[in-house]
């Protein structure tokens, strides 16, 4: 289960449209991952600012890098982006008022 910082740090990450593109790019291409040129041939993103998004999305933990040879394997980090995923969702609904249709019902006491 994932701390309020460490969630706030993972939604920074993806806090641009360029980087979320790049993520989203990333969790399609499937656990082999992609190369920084492959990534860039699909989002269109010069070099150097593709650079920084990366190292921006590996400092949240969303993506994992590893070097082959001379390329730099880039992967999203499936774990974690469920993880901040359940930790919006497991506060879903906590402070809801039951409809009163509900309660008329008998549904809800």
């Amino acid at each position: 289960m994932l701390t309020l910082e460490e969630a706030a740090q993972g939604f920074a990450a993806v806090a641009s449209e360029s980087r979320l593109d790049v993520l989203m790019t990333l969790v399609r291409a499937g656990p082999d991952g992609l190369t920084v040129g492959d990534i860039q041939n699909c989002v269109g993103i010069p070099a150097s600012t593709l650079a920084h998004h990366l190292k921006f999305l590996a400092a949240g933990g969303l993506i994992e890098q590893q070097r082959a040879g001379r390329a730099v394997i880039n992967r999203a980090a499936y774990e974690r982006i469920e993880k901040l995923a359940d930790f919006l969702m497991r506060e879903c609904c906590a402070d809801a008022k039951p409809a009163r249709s509900a309660v008329r019902a008998g549904f809800v006491r």
